[in-house]
């Protein structure tokens, strides 16, 4: 069958205000979010939601509160949503903060992001009690927990009954409020793998561009199980305002062990996901079937199911209902972003009748480049590029992969107050440069191959991406975490070392005395398919975590991370 990218018109909105309110007129009573409070489901329709953004929204316009930087942190909540679609209708400037920072880089994103105002939950209204004093610039915090009002601190529900007074008496106030759409709309800080994080400014123009045309480029189901941290723009972006749009109800997921406890609940038909977690469940399923003693079944049932495919009959869902029923029984769909994707997780998951459909983007892009498509399919690749943006390729290697390079309605502004490392990046006409090394198949699908700064250069002048020995090395089945890194001699790059963190409890399954050995054995088995300069030289076993981001990445740079450098 002939390859073929489908989009879909889609041009119905311009604002998130017009996005909120599109929303609203199409299925007011809908549900749009699921939460748990107090052990019980509480649901609330698009009306309902549309509302409570309005009188908060009312509230802080009134006070003089939304001609700012408005900040949030806390956990995932519907709170913390209402507080973002709030913000984001209004005149103000929205900064997301990672919940899961030490105290000292909250601060310094607060004072750095210019923050007038910051919502937040109680353990950080706690925190930020004991160190106030740092924090001048912030004119009240707003919490969400808090029943009174007391002095900076304010009660963000009698914010909201106070936005409902004003509403009943005609403000109309809040909703007059207008902003540039090219001027900063939102600051997100990002994770800094590699360094100090910096905050990234994403105009109105680029958050519109990215829900209006990733969906001409994707399809969403009617519900999701909301997971990523909200702070993150995959999951601010693509995850809640693409879903708003779509009319989908989102369903807020509490905690991360409750994930697959929560898809029961649910049902979900689609899940926001990065790589780490899909590589989980791949995992914990494999885990189950091999306990079972049906390991043999299941792979012969997948050669059947796929045999079947080929010649039109599809009956994926009823041959693996058992494995379906463990996601909810609905799932239909993955979108994967964030990092590189396992392409055997990817076909497994097609095999038992679930769509994972990679995806590729960066904060400074809104975050989406591009995306797969249910018809259009490769998980080998990371998809086809949105049609607002133009993707080019900078210092081309001989194998043909060089830098990605971005530009189109979807480009940051550039660095909050860092011109210097605006200009690392972006050019004056407009192109930005990813840091990510990939190149372009004959069917329009973008391939990435690692990140820039990880590029190892053996002193034969032989180019090595990690990232792509460490997902050979990732299908040992005990290995947990992997970073493989450069042994150097004398200044120059010599060889690899593959670190590992191994799964303690697959490791006691095995009954091996000689894990060590047997590990060594398994990854040259697993990378024979590579040439010989990308071999392994020396294996080391870790005895605790890599150190990660909030987003499961792991801190390449960080000195913690490579026992050949302690």
């Amino acid at each position: 069958m002939a390859h073929k990218i489908v989009y879909r018109e889609l041009n119905d909105f311009s604002s998130i205000k017009e996005l909120m309110q599109v929303a609203v007129a199409k299925t007011p009573d809908k549900t749009a979010f699921c939460y748990k409070k107090n052990g019980e489901v509480v649901e609330v329709s698009y009306k309902d939601f549309y509302h409570t953004t309005q009188a908060l929204g009312t509230a802080l316009s009134h006070r003089g509160l939304t001609d700012g930087h408005l900040a949030c942190i806390g956990e995932n909540s519907y709170n913390w949503i209402v507080t973002y679609l709030t913000v984001l209708q209004s005149k103000g400037v929205f900064i997301p903060i990672d919940a899961e920072l030490p105290q000292s880089n909250i601060e310094h994103i607060l004072e750095e992001g210019d923050a007038t105002l910051c919502f937040c939950s109680q353990k950080y209204e706690t925190r930020f009690m004991e160190s106030e004093n740092k924090l001048e610039n912030v004119k009240y915090f707003i919490c969400f927990d808090r029943e009174e009002d007391e002095g900076r601190y304010l009660s963000y529900n009698k914010l909201i009954a106070e936005g409902e007074k004003l509403l009943a008496e005609g403000s109309t106030q809040y909703a007059e409020e207008t902003r540039d759409e090219y001027a900063m709309k939102l600051l997100s800080f990002t994770s800094g793998t590699t360094g100090l994080s910096k905050g990234v400014m994403l105009s109105e123009h680029n958050i519109v561009a990215c829900i209006k045309y990733g969906l001409q480029v994707a399809y969403v189901y009617d519900k999701t199980l909301s997971v990523l941290p909200y702070h993150h723009t995959y999951e601010a972006i693509p995850g809640i305002l693409v879903e708003l749009r779509s009319n989908v109800t989102i369903c807020i997921n509490d905690s991360r062990a409750a994930t697959l406890k929560n898809m029961l609940l649910y049902k979900p038909e689609h899940i926001y996901l990065v790589p780490a977690f899909v590589d989980v469940f791949y995992k914990k399923v494999w885990e189950n079937i091999d306990k079972q003693g049906k390991t043999a079944l299941i792979k012969s049932a997948i050669k059947v199911s796929n045999g079947l495919r080929k010649v039109g009959i599809d009956v994926r869902r009823k041959l693996f209902k058992a494995i379906h029923e463990a996601f909810g029984g609905n799932l239909k769909m993955i979108v994967c972003g964030g990092a590189p994707l396992r392409a055997e997780v990817a076909a497994f998951f097609d095999a038992i009748g679930i769509y994972v459909l990679n995806g590729y983007g960066i904060t400074e892009c809104s975050p989406l480049v591009s995306v797969n498509q249910r018809e259009f399919n490769d998980p080998a690749t990371v998809g086809v590029k949105l049609p607002c943006v133009e993707i080019k390729f900078a210092d081309v290697n001989e194998d043909g992969n060089g830098e990605i390079c971005v530009k189109g309605d979807t480009v940051m502004l550039g660095y909050y107050k860092n011109e210097e490392e605006t200009n690392k990046v972006l050019e004056p006409d407009g192109w930005f440069h990813t840091g990510d090394y990939g190149s372009m198949n004959d069917k329009g699908q973008l391939l990435i191959t690692g990140r820039k700064k990880n590029l190892i250069v053996l002193k034969n002048g032989k180019n090595i991406y990690p990232e792509e020995i460490e997902d050979y090395i990732a299908a040992v089945p005990y290995v947990k975490e992997i970073m493989v890194y450069a042994i150097e001699e004398d200044g120059q790059e010599i060889g690899l070392c593959a670190e590992v963190f191994l799964d303690k409890k697959a490791v006691e399954e095995l009954g091996v005395e000689d894990i060590a050995g047997k590990l060594k054995a398994d990854i040259k088995e697993a990378c024979s398919a590579l040439p010989i300069y990308k071999q392994i030289s020396k294996v080391v076993i870790r005895k605790n975590e890599f150190v990660k981001t909030t987003t499961n990445k792991i801190k390449r740079q960080a000195p913690e991370n490579k026992t050949l450098d302690n």
